[in-house]
C-alpha cells in the first residue's frame, strides 16, 4: 500500500464526515428531532453506495478509498446505538427498538439492492 493510498483514505474519511454531518442536519431539520431520522438516512443511504461499490469490479486501492476511507466515515454505527440508547432512557421504547428494527431492515435492503445494481454493471 502506497503513502498516495493511505493520503487518499484520509482525504475521503474527512470528505466522507462532512458528508455525513450535512446529511444528517439536513434531514434533522427537515423533520425535526422526534426520531434520529438524519442517522438513519445516513446508514440507509451509505449501505446502499457501500453494496453498490461491492458489486463493481474495483481494485482493491479503490475499494479501499471508497469502501474504508468514504462510506466507513460517512456511516455510523456508535451515533445509531447512542442514539437507540437515549431513546430508551427517555422512555421512548418502542421508537428505539423502531430505530433498530429499521436501520437493520432498510440497511439490509439497501446494500442488496447497491449490491445488485453494482454488479449488473
Amino acid at each position: 500500500m502506497t503513502a498516495l493510498v493511505w493520503a487518499g483514505v484520509m482525504v475521503l474519511g474527512g470528505a466522507g464526515a462532512v458528508c455525513r454531518f450535512l446529511v444528517d442536519r439536513a434531514v434533522t431539520t427537515a423533520l425535526g428531532r422526534p426520531f434520529p431520522f438524519g442517522t438513519l438516512v445516513v446508514n440507509v443511504s451509505g449501505a446502499f453506495v457501500l453494496g453498490f461499490v461491492g458489486g463493481l469490479v474495483l481494485s482493491p486501492h479503490l475499494a479501499l478509498l471508497l469502501g474504508t476511507g468514504f462510506i466507513g466515515s460517512y456511516t455510523t454505527f456508535s451515533t445509531w446505538m447512542l442514539e437507540t440508547q437515549r431513546l430508551a432512557e427517555e422512555r421512548r421504547g418502542w421508537p428505539a427498538v423502531a430505530n433498530i428494527a429499521v436501520s437493520v431492515l432498510l440497511g439490509v435492503a439497501a446494500a442488496a439492492l447497491g449490491l445488485w445494481l453494482g454488479g449488473r454493471l
